[in-house]
């Protein structure tokens, strides 16, 4: 069994980052780990939540686990709250990633055109360092944007995703790929690009009229435990992109209208029959 590891924050209620994180990569067949790096009362769309930053802790995880000689297949980051978590990271992938080791990283820190309010642009720039140690990089395009300098577009065309992908590959990273891409109208999303040969990769599916907190993360783990089953990276995202709008659609038709986060939990079979269609 592939083992993977993912750095993240935790909310105690709401759907995004471990709590989407564990249970997915875990239904897909692959053991998970979790450093997880603040624990939250709720996600941050709530008001009056509570954060415990757990960056104190990241270390003394760390220090055991190399006592112990446990190793992975795949270490997985997504939101790290600051500058001191994204260096401990870069020495968490020295002393658990080798060659064979899935390098994953989901830069979480801005959406819609603007930064996160906790980050600033030297925050974003420390975010692109950090992509040189990955193998993947899965931004939006404001994140993208950020992290090279590019000025943000609502409306984009084909010649602007490839730019800003051409940017990205230039952090770095083995590959890049841009969520949230919208390349005619009504549908959406992913544009990718390999920077060894410099092909690009595009996956679009219908667009649903809707916005979820955590579909980023769901999209992340979906697309890591698809590698661990040995998809290559475009099935993957295929897989990661048709299985988040999927989950976005039956959340949309939910009576309950869990505003905020999606029904992932009750498509779980289904992304399994997508898994299982494809290896």
């Amino acid at each position: 069994m592939k083992r993977v590891l993912t750095i993240q924050d935790i909310s105690c209620f709401g759907k995004c980052s471990l709590t989407v994180a564990l249970p997915v990569i875990s239904a897909m067949g692959v053991e998970t780990a979790v450093i997880p790096t603040a624990v939250l009362s709720t996600h941050t769309m709530f008001k009056n939540f509570t954060v415990k930053d757990l960056t104190d802790q990241i270390v003394p995880i760390t220090e055991h686990w190399r006592a112990e000689g446990i190793g992975f297949d795949a270490v997985y980051t997504g939101y790290l709250g600051s500058f001191e978590q994204i260096e401990i990271v870069e020495k968490l992938f020295d002393d658990f990633a080798d060659s064979d080791t899935l390098r994953f990283i989901d830069p979480v820190m801005a959406d819609n055109g603007k930064l996160y309010p906790a980050f600033d642009e030297a925050y974003a720039a420390r975010n692109a360092e950090l992509c040189r140690h990955a193998d993947f990089i899965v931004p939006n395009i404001t994140e993208a944007c950020f992290m090279t300098g590019t000025d943000y577009r609502e409306t984009t065309d084909e010649a602007y995703i490839k730019n800003l992908l051409e940017k990205l590959g230039a952090l770095g990273p083995k590959t890049a790929v841009l969520t949230g891409v919208s390349l005619s109208p009504g549908k959406t999303g992913v544009m990718g690009i390999d920077t060894v040969s410099g092909t690009f990769y595009t996956y679009q599916n219908d667009r649903i009229d809707a916005t979820y907190h955590g579909t980023g993360d769901l999209f992340s783990s979906t697309c890591v435990g698809a590698m661990m089953n040995g998809i290559d990276w475009q099935t993957a995202m295929q897989i990661a992109a048709d299985y988040t709008a999927r989950t976005i659609a039956v959340t949309v038709a939910n009576p309950a209208n869990p505003w905020y986060g999606v029904d992932f939990e009750t498509t779980i079979p289904e992304l399994i029959r997508m898994l299982d269609a494809r290896r």
